[in-house]
């Protein structure tokens, strides 16, 4: 059996994450109910990260064994006709059979999306964390920058997720300022995230942008000193998994 790799986006706003559950509507779901009319048997898909309830992709990548085979240029448009209109497969490709779509990545990229208008902007509210408080960039930037690197982020991941190793390198954390659509981005560029760990990084910059917390209270949370300077967990609709890379 060929094993497929589909490149995919989607607005998490009416799921409940990417990972299948009972009961919950989620976007793996919905694609093995796709697959299982086109194939006309039950078909499992393994995702590249388990985003969240309300977490949007434009990057996401899963894989599957297929019974038999199609035509890759032709199985994309297949797979839409029969997904909700806010589930879109963008590509897909046949790769070895080796290939693990989870644990063969290299690197990831988020965005997180922060709406600084005096009043929510309308059209953002799905996709951004509103905050219209005066926001001291210099300084989030000054602590977005001490996440780059290796660390141990074990307090910037939600307890209990039974993660044993929680060193992950983070390459870049970014901030970029669209004055005109005011509006703040934070990239975040690593070789793994732990649950939830974006969001609660994103949370501390933010405090630190406030006044409500120092550069060093960071520091000091990073060498697992002070769980305070972790988050708050920003709200999912802000978060977006850019892109996956394997090479």
């Amino acid at each position: 059996m060929e094993n497929i790799l589909l490149y995919l986006s989607y607005d998490g706003t009416g799921y409940s994450g990417f990972q299948i559950q009972e009961n919950a509507p989620t976007v793996q779901a919905a694609l093995e109910r796709a697959l299982q009319i086109i194939y006309k048997q039950p078909v499992r898909i393994t995702g590249a990260g388990r985003t969240d309830a309300g977490v949007h992709a434009l990057g996401q990548a899963a894989t599957y064994k297929a019974p038999f085979a199609i035509e890759r240029r032709n199985l994309p448009s297949a797979i839409n006709t029969l997904l909700p209109s806010d589930i879109v497969v963008t590509g897909a490709e046949a790769v070895d059979s080796h290939f693990h779509v989870r644990y063969d990545a290299r690197r990831k990229i988020y965005s997180y999306t922060i709406d600084r208008a005096p009043q929510p902007q309308v059209l953002k509210r799905l996709y951004s964390w509103h905050l219209p408080d005066r926001l001291d960039l210099k300084m989030m930037s000054h602590a977005a920058a001490l996440f780059e690197g290796t660390h141990d982020f074990k307090l910037f991941q939600v307890s209990g997720s039974g993660v044993i190793d929680t060193k992950r390198s983070l390459f870049r954390v970014k901030l970029e300022n669209k004055k005109r659509e005011q509006l703040l981005f934070i990239t975040f560029e690593g070789s793994g995230f732990l649950y939830r760990m974006v969001r609660l990084i994103t949370g501390s910059p933010v405090r630190v942008g406030l006044g409500k917390l120092d550069l060093a209270a960071i520091d000091e949370a990073l060498k697992g000193k002070d769980a305070f300077a972790a988050g708050p967990t920003a709200p999912a609709a802000g978060l977006c998994l850019e892109k996956i890379f394997y090479d």
